[in-house]
């Protein structure tokens, strides 16, 4: 007699690749086969579904990129290890070109390359704010994404960085939360409660199969559609979309349906067959001790990967209700968490949605430290076109609104029922409390701070 392993999940429909239908297999020894890429993409109605991409042999990107180096300067498209964008510039070269009637230019839309935000400046004699980071030329990796030519990371976009200036914008109220949720209502875990009670504790070997394609429709049936939920920026942005992406792709491998990008424990590997009535949330989170800066305030450094996952268990009622389980965490939703932020550097260079994420992040530490430091007063400077909607429009894609139930099936063990929730919940001005910001002890950041050299006359970036 064997019992039955059932893992489900709500999010995002983002599903790998090879998802097909109900049963799902992957094999370790895959993770040395090129992974196509993966994107969303949402529907008139709001309801999530995955975009494929792939590209045997790279034969696309290699043309992809020729194209961009014979039509990219050469400045531009060579890889810099600090390049400086001055904001003040950036929103007055974007403000000429909106009155000339047109848009912004590619290079302005990409930030000129750079791929992280590591510094942020101010230069009071010149009343100037600098952003500072690695770059290089950007080509499209097939799902919309500007990736850098050789290093295949995601460059930064003009318009995550706008939603980030306005959602801490100068004189703005403190405390801003900036997040997504993904997660099954209560009728759905009600439901899905009743159903587990239906569902026999010993299964023979030879039902096992047609038993899993009953559980998996069964449960999908039970938890219906998840309401996603955005907060802290418009649902209509691109910051929106990548936040979305991530978390749920990070729950597809948890549970098994998408392959990690690199070797590391998931959720699945991590069970030990113990019986499950729980609801497992897994959410991003800054890593909040992630930020260097000088004692006059003047420049901010970004440390570290800026990112780590975190989880709760939750059990679930007969109503649908939920009750944290303890203080302690479910062992292998703890192991998965701590491989995840362990692995993350890896994962991003691996995925690009995650460095995107990484990147959301950086952006949304470095508008809190403007606000937090008043450079807009001390530059007496008005960020225009950055933060003005009707001049710089960001809330132009559909806002993702619900999604259907994803369920992997398979033996392992003891019989569990799991439904993943959670989500990404930012608070970027825990980054600057006191107690988390470390000391410029040996003098670097300043000496970086002193030796950048002055933005040209009539450029916004520079190397």
């Amino acid at each position: 007699m064997y019992r039955i392993f059932h893992a489900a999940t709500i999010a995002a429909v983002l599903a790998a690749g090879c998802f097909l239908g109900d049963r799902v297999a992957w094999s370790q020894a895959a993770t040395t086969v090129q992974l196509p890429q993966f994107g969303i993409a949402i529907d008139a109605e709001g309801v999530l579904s995955m975009e494929m991409h792939r590209d045997p042999g790279g034969r696309l990107r290699t043309l992809r990129l020729a194209e961009a180096r014979a039509a990219m300067p050469a400045d531009l498209m060579a890889a810099a290890d600090l390049r400086k964008v001055s904001l003040v510039k950036l929103e007055k070269a974007l403000r000429a070109e909106l009155a000339a009637g047109r848009e912004p230019d590619a290079v302005m839309k990409h930030l000129a390359g750079l791929l992280r935000v590591q510094y942020v400046f101010f230069y009071p004699e010149t009343n100037d704010i600098v952003i500072a980071g690695p770059a290089e030329g950007w080509v499209d990796d097939g799902l919309g994404r500007a990736v850098g030519a050789t290093t295949g990371q995601p460059v930064l976009q003009l318009e995550d960085l706008a939603t980030a200036l306005r959602a801490f914008p100068a004189g703005g109220r403190e405390g801003v939360w900036i997040g997504c949720s993904i997660d099954p209502d209560a009728e759905g875990l009600a439901r899905l409660q009743a159903f587990q009670r239906t569902v026999p504790r010993f299964i023979a070997e030879r039902d096992r199969a047609q038993a899993a394609q009953r559980m998996t429709q069964g449960t999908r049936e039970a938890l219906g559609m998840g309401k996603i939920r955005v907060f802290g920026v418009s649902d209509k942005t691109h910051f929106a979309r990548v936040m979305i992406e991530a978390d749920y792709r990070m729950k597809m491998i948890g549970i098994g349906l998408e392959p990690p990008p690199v070797r590391m424990t998931t959720f699945i590997d991590a069970l030990s067959g113990a019986q499950h009535s729980a609801l497992q949330r897994w959410w991003f989170t800054p890593q909040y001790d992630c930020v260097r800066m000088t004692a006059d305030g003047l420049a901010l450094e970004l440390l570290g990967q800026g990112v780590q996952l975190q989880c709760e268990t939750n059990l679930i009622g007969a109503d649908g209700s939920l009750t944290p389980r303890g203080a302690r965490p479910d062992k292998a939703s703890e192991l998965f968490t701590l491989a995840f932020t362990r692995k993350y550097p890896e994962i991003a260079q691996a995925s690009p949605v995650y460095a995107q994420f990484r990147n959301l992040i950086d952006l949304s530490v470095a508008a809190a430290f403007l606000r937090k430091q008043d450079y807009y007063g001390k530059a007496d400077w008005n960020p225009g076109v950055l933060v003005e909607e009707a001049s710089l429009p960001t809330e132009t894609l559909a806002p993702p609104q619900t999604v259907p139930c994803v369920v992997n099936s398979l033996w392992k063990g003891s019989r569990a029922f799991t439904a993943a929730g959670g989500g990404v919940s930012l608070r970027p001005e825990l980054a600057l409390e006191p107690d988390r910001v470390a000391a410029d002890e040996r003098g670097l950041l300043a000496r970086q701070y002193h030796a950048l050299a002055p933005a040209p006359v009539d450029r916004w970036w520079w190397d």
